[in-house]
C-alpha cells in the first residue's frame, strides 16, 4: 500500500502538509517515500442537519418521474448528447476564433453598434416598444401553438 502510494503522489509534487493531530472524523496516516512524505486520508462526513439529506431525494425523485413521463427516451437521450456536442463545438470555435489577432476585436464593435441599433430601433420610443412585444408574442404563438 505504501510503495503504491508513493508511485502515485511522488509525481504531483506537492508540497507537505504540517504535522498535526487529526481532528475527530478523520484518520491520517504517514508512510515515508525515499525523501518524500506521503499522506493516506480517510475522511468521514456526517450530516449536520436533516434538510439536506431530505432534498436530494425529492429532487432524485422528480427527476425520476419527470424521466419515466418521456415516451421516446431514445430520441430525449440522442438529442441531449447532440446538445452537449453542439456546445463543445461552439465553444471550440470560439477558441478559434478569438485567437485571431483582429477578429475579436472587429467582432466586439460589430456587437457594440447593433446593440446601439436594436435599442434605438426597438427599445427607445413607445410605439416601437409596442410593436416588439406584439411581434414577439406572435413568434412565441407560432412556435408553441398556444393561446397565450
Amino acid at each position: 500500500m505504501a510503495a503504491t502510494a508513493c508511485r502515485l503522489a511522488a509525481p504531483l509534487g506537492l508540497a507537505p502538509l504540517p504535522r498535526g493531530r487529526a481532528t475527530a472524523g478523520a484518520a491520517v496516516s504517514f508512510a515515508q517515500c525515499g525523501s518524500k512524505l506521503s499522506r493516506g486520508v480517510a475522511v468521514r462526513a456526517t450530516s449536520g442537519g436533516e434538510s439536506a439529506t431530505e432534498d436530494v431525494p425529492e429532487i432524485v425523485k422528480a427527476a425520476q418521474d419527470a424521466w419515466d413521463k418521456v415516451e421516446d427516451k431514445y430520441a430525449v437521450a440522442t438529442i441531449g448528447v447532440a446538445a452537449i456536442v453542439a456546445l463543445w463545438t461552439a465553444v471550440g470555435a470560439l477558441k478559434a476564433i478569438d485567437k485571431l489577432p483582429l477578429v475579436p476585436g472587429v467582432l466586439e464593435i460589430v456587437g457594440i453598434g447593433y446593440t446601439g441599433w436594436f435599442t434605438y430601433r426597438n427599445l427607445i420610443f413607445q410605439p416601437d416598444r409596442e410593436a416588439l412585444i406584439t411581434k414577439i408574442k406572435s413568434t412565441y404563438k407560432e412556435i408553441t401553438g398556444s393561446s397565450s
